[in-house]
């Protein structure tokens, strides 16, 4: 007979709509084995239920009826895994659900079962053979290929399924990715298998010519809504910087549409005049970044005629940047030798337009003016160069009855001038006339007329200045009388008009032109004076310069002038003490300074301080040097430390630090935990001395004691519980002592043995449930801990 039971686990609406539900089937009539089991679920239904997880594992031992044979599940062995014999994986740990001690390695029990309703065990695993017959547990699939979308898979779970989708999808479209934009001077096309900017489209991007892309070209949709790359950007080409200065002498004129030196941009070479370029007017930068064609530089193409050296001349030439003699900008200086003067300008340039400037000049010689024989004299030449030029020699010869006065010989100079001024010839003058004129003593006889001439006085040329003189007689004779006039910047010194006497002398000494003076001047503190005097000690031309000392900065000018008003063009600067930057005393510190030369300042000198319980990290000492600068960083106040704390066994310890940790001011604060005495002060602080004004304190047990249980007897020959304190332990009647009977505290702060305890006779420790009573005591030596004494008490 067979009995087929169908269950549906429930029923739940899928994503797409309808009633669908996983269903399980069993049948216990017959029971079959394993194989026949599985073949039997395969040919009626999906397949033998496999356990996929403990929730299920769960959910058959709920729905499932007892049977005496138990049920086969879909799990088998192959090799040394346990498997799902549906897809051959390997069941996962957390998935397994094994009874105690199971599964074990009997051979041929490579099948598996699943208690249902067992006492022991339940809805546990056991591995079996495949040969007993047992229950069938079958299920049939809930998804069917219209379950989901097709964008979606059907994933079964316990009584249900649910439709997972594929990956960029959610329920039936598929997840969209932001909208794209042409990149600027670009574009982009797009493939949409599922819609416009949706899951999978996929974009791919172009530049406009001459302009590069940057970044990924192809961009696609992700599962998770966003692109996988950044959109890229067009960026222009860019053709490598031009020099302006390669192109010589000339012009680099450019025009960039877009960018500098990028696509499209034009570059011109403009020669300066007279220069000329071999390569193309324009160039442009295509559209792979290069420029068309090279920069070339402007070399001359003019040249001007060759210049040969004048007669009796030199010509020295300069070609600039000319790349060849006499082309254009060569320039040309002539100059003549001695006795020789140029007919026209001495410096040529070759123009552009292959022209010199100026004609070629040339040397002629000199000229010095006519002569003509004085009266009564005849005169002699010899000219080598020409008549009355550079070099002519003149020679004169008075007439029998005449005596020469002067040179008889002159020659004409380089300057033009006659060496020296044309004699006289004088002849004895009449009775008469001697008589008529012997009462001029100041004159004697005319050089012309035979007839007294005026004496003359030593011509007057004074330094500085100019003279206005009346000559009735003659320039710087008899009856002359002169004024000087003075220079800018000089006074007249002397008698203001001296005359010229009968006897060939002036009347009073000649005046002269005195420099004005200015005030006396004295260097600025600090500071040296230096000065030249062309026309006297701080007079009028005095050029002063001041100069400051090594430290010291000058405030004004430094150079100044004697005007010809007697004034100084500037004042005497000052010199102030170069100054550094101000600085402070230092945290926790004091500081005092010299200042010699003004406040933080060339010269000044700081010394540092700390405070009462601060160290100086640094040099306490620093000077302003004379550049402005402090010799040594000011120190810092560092607050001496103490010691490292830590709390005590069973104790905590909470530090303040206002000035870093374990240094000077922190205050820390011990405390014990529960039930624990401190033995000590609580509070200790960091001191100047870099001390704790306080040790940390122990923390000891409290000590609880029943009454009449044991006695401790104890002698203390120095203090309480301290080096070489004895303790006797008694036990009370019906207990006995198990350990040592007495207990010395060494001299390491440790008691000699462990402590005794106090025991039953029976072995038992005595436990009293009823009202105790405390003693507390602070026990010095570390290791008596009367809590592994519970026994034990002391005599108060």
């Amino acid at each position: 007979m067979l009995l087929i039971v169908a269950f549906i686990a429930f029923v739940q609406g899928s994503s797409e709509g309808g009633a669908q539900a996983w269903t399980y089937n069993h049948s216990t009539t017959p029971n079959r084995r394993w194989l026949e089991a599985r073949e039997w679920c395969l040919k009626h239904f999906t397949d033998m239920v496999p356990i996929r997880s403990r929730e299920e594992n769960d959910f058959m031992n709920t729905v499932l009826p007892f049977n005496r044979g138990y049920y086969w599940i879909g799990i088998g062995k192959e090799g040394e895994k346990w498997v799902w014999k549906e897809t051959h994986e390997r069941v996962p740990k957390d998935a397994q659900n094994w009874a105690s001690e199971e599964p074990d390695n009997i051979e041929a029990q490579d099948c598996v079962e699943i208690y249902i309703k067992r006492e022991k065990d339940t809805a546990k695993w056991n591995n079996e053979s495949c040969k007993k017959k047992k229950g069938t547990i079958c299920y049939t699939d809930s998804c069917t290929k219209d379950s989901c979308s097709t964008n979606a898979d059907c994933v079964e779970t316990i009584g249900n399924y649910a439709c997972r989708c594929h990956p960029g999808f959610l329920g039936p479209r598929s997840i969209a990715c932001p909208p794209l934009l042409d990149p600027e001077r670009g574009s982009h096309n797009c493939f949409h298998p599922h819609g416009s900017n949706r899951f999978n489209s996929s974009c791919r991007f172009h530049c406009e010519l001459g302009f590069q892309l940057v970044g990924v070209s192809r961009l696609r949709c992700q599962a998770s809504g966003r692109w996988n790359h950044p959109a890229p950007l067009c960026r222009v080409e860019r053709c490598p910087v031009l020099n302006p200065t390669s192109v010589g002498a000339g012009s680099l004129n450019c025009s960039h549409p877009i960018a500098p030196y990028s696509y499209n941009s034009t570059c011109g070479v403009r020669c300066d005049e007279g220069y000329e370029h071999s390569g193309p007017d324009q160039i442009r930068c295509d559209l792979i970044g290069q420029w068309t064609a090279s920069v070339h530089a402007c070399t001359s193409k003019v040249t001007c005629s060759p210049i040969s050296f004048p007669a009796t001349g030199n010509v020295t030439c300069v070609n600039l940047d000319a790349p060849e003699p006499f082309s254009f900008g060569s320039r040309c200086n002539f100059t003549c030798q001695e006795g020789y003067h140029l007919t026209r300008e001495d410096t040529v340039t070759c123009l552009a337009s292959g022209q010199w400037s100026n004609p070629t000049p040339t040397c002629a010689v000199v000229q010095c003016s006519s002569l003509k024989a004085p009266p009564h004299a005849s005169m002699q030449c010899h000219d080598p160069l020409g008549k009355y030029s550079y070099g002519s020699i003149c020679t004169w010869q008075c007439e029998e009855g005449f005596d020469l006065i002067g040179t008889n010989v002159t020659t004409c100079s380089s300057q033009g001038n006659w060496s020296c001024a044309l004699p006289v010839c004088l002849g004895m003058a009449t009775d008469d006339e001697a008589c008529c004129h012997c009462s001029f003593n100041s004159a004697v006889l005319s050089p012309v007329s035979g007839f007294l001439q005026a004496k003359r006085c030593d011509p007057i040329d004074p330094p500085h200045g100019s003279l206005n003189c009346s000559d009735p007689n003659g320039s710087f004779s008899f009856g002359s009388v002169c004024t000087a006039a003075c220079d800018e910047g000089f006074l007249p010194n002397g008698t203001a008009g001296p005359e010229c006497t009968s006897l060939g002398t002036w009347s009073a000494d000649l005046p002269h032109c005195l420099a004005k003076t200015c005030p006396t001047l004295s260097s600025s503190s600090h500071g040296s004076l230096g000065c030249s005097d062309p026309h006297g000690e701080f007079s009028f031309g005095s050029r002063c310069t001041s100069a400051c000392e090594e430290g010291f900065l000058m405030n004004g000018t430094a150079d100044t002038e004697c005007t010809s008003l007697g004034t100084w063009s500037a004042h005497i600067p000052h010199c102030l003490a170069k100054r550094c930057p101000a600085v402070s005393s230092p945290s926790h510190g004091s500081l005092g300074c010299s200042d010699p030369h003004g406040e933080f300042s060339f010269g000044s000198r700081c010394t540092s301080a700390c405070e009462e319980g601060f160290l100086m990290n640094g040099t306490a000492d620093t000077e302003c040097t004379s550049l402005g600068t402090w010799s040594a960083d000011l120190p810092h106040c560092l607050a001496k430390t103490c010691p490292t704390l830590s709390p005590s066994s069973h104790g905590s310890l909470g530090c303040s630090d206002p000035h870093g940790e374990f240094s000077f001011g922190s205050r820390c604060t011990s405390a014990c935990e529960e039930g624990f005495l401190m033995n000590g002060t609580a509070d200790t602080e960091c001191t100047s001395l870099g001390t704790w004004s306080a040790h940390i304190p122990h923390c000891l047990v409290q000590l609880w004691f029943t009454v009449h249980v044991s006695l401790i007897n104890c002698s203390h020959p120095y203090a309480s519980f301290s080096y070489d304190s004895h303790c006797d332990f008694e036990c009370n009647e019906g207990f006995r002592r198990r350990g040592t009977p007495t207990l010395t505290c060494n001299n390491s702060g440790h008691w000699s043995q462990d402590l005794p305890t106090c025991q039953r006779e029976s072995s038992q420790y005595l436990q009293l449930p009823f009202v105790m009573l405390v003693f507390k005591r602070l026990i010095q030596c570390q290791s008596l801990q009367f809590l592994s004494f519970p026994h034990a008490s002391c005599p108060v």
